[in-house]
């Protein structure tokens, strides 16, 4: 049963995602502890995502607020917060596959102190040739990067699986809506939470399973396009200039500088679809290079263009 103040809340910003939001539940549902609630915020709703979590509320303590047009991440996930009475916030992308301990583990990392705590993702990936040469080490490597980072640079990492207090979301603020391009809106607020001094701590207990969208070189390569943009949105609000992209000083970096001066949008997207073919039939090493040149090249490209046609479009 709901209390008037539950532990954590769980806030779950969705568009087009019935089934994975319904999955979702089920494992929120088997959490081990009931001292909580989920707010699912459905941006739009254009596959009755309403109407599938209204069905699940007998079950799970959810409440469903469901906006009549695609407002974005940023205002779904405010939205959420807005509503939210738990003690704890936690923010859940709606593709996570969490285990029993995941709302308790939360909770109880803000038992001692101020922080903001990060939950890493585990990439699942279908048998592709994109997973084989480039997206199942590039996602351990990531990891790795992560937990090796310098503590005043945790903040890069926020992201879908996170949590704070109630009182400290308040502190920070709202996200902030201008971002609509993929992902920054959640480097934006773990800058601004640390920025307040507030700790932002990586949680290895709180890695969690994620059926991520981007699951060939064409999405990849797009999404780092899309990022770029944004990550230059970012660095002119915030003057980060070392996220800026930098004169090349080896091989490799002249190479993605060059790619990049002729990436557009649309032909990032053409790009990563030639390298799914080549993935296919290349040596993996090779398959490993080219995947990754592009996605490096389309992240500059991005920034250096600053802007793209649909921001809402990954």
């Amino acid at each position: 049963m709901t209390t008037p103040e539950p532990a954590a809340t769980v806030i779950v910003p969705t568009r087009g995602g019935r089934d994975r939001v319904l999955t979702l539940l089920r494992l929120l549902e088997a959490q081990d502890t009931d001292d909580l609630e989920v707010v699912v915020v459905v941006d739009g709703d254009v596959d009755d995502t309403t109407g599938a979590v209204a069905s699940r509320a007998s079950t799970v303590p959810v409440r469903v607020i469901t906006f009549p047009e695609n407002r974005g991440r940023s205002a779904a996930l405010n939205a959420g917060v807005a509503a939210a009475r738990g003690r704890v916030v936690i923010r859940c992308d709606d593709d996570l596959e969490p285990g029993a301990t995941f709302v308790g583990a939360h909770v109880a990392a803000h038992g001692d102190g101020v922080v903001g705590v990060v939950g890493l993702y585990r990439n699942v990936f279908p048998d592709t040739p994109y997973a084989r040469a480039y997206g199942r080490t590039a996602d351990e490597r990531f990891r790795d990067a992560a937990y090796a980072t310098a503590a005043d640079t945790t903040w890069r990492y926020w992201a879908g699986n996170v949590s704070v207090t109630r009182e400290t979301a308040e502190r920070v603020g709202p996200y902030d809506e201008a971002f609509r391009a993929y992902g920054w809106e959640d480097v934006d607020w773990g800058y601004r939470l640390h920025l307040l001094g507030v700790p932002v701590v990586l949680e290895p207990r709180l890695e969690t399973t994620h059926r991520l969208s981007a699951v060939t070189a064409r999405s990849r390569v797009e999404r780092a396009f899309f990022s770029g943009a944004a990550r230059r949105q970012f660095v002119a609000k915030h003057g980060v200039r070392w996220l800026e992209p930098t004169r090349p000083t080896t091989p490799w970096q002249a190479a993605v500088r060059l790619v990049a001066a002729v990436l557009t949008e649309g032909g990032s997207r053409r790009a990563g679809a030639l390298a799914d073919r080549a993935a296919g039939v290349l040596p993996a090493r090779a398959g490993r290079a080219l995947v990754g040149l592009l996605v490096e090249a389309a992240g500059d490209a991005g920034y250096r263009r600053g802007r793209v046609s649909d921001p809402t479009a990954v």
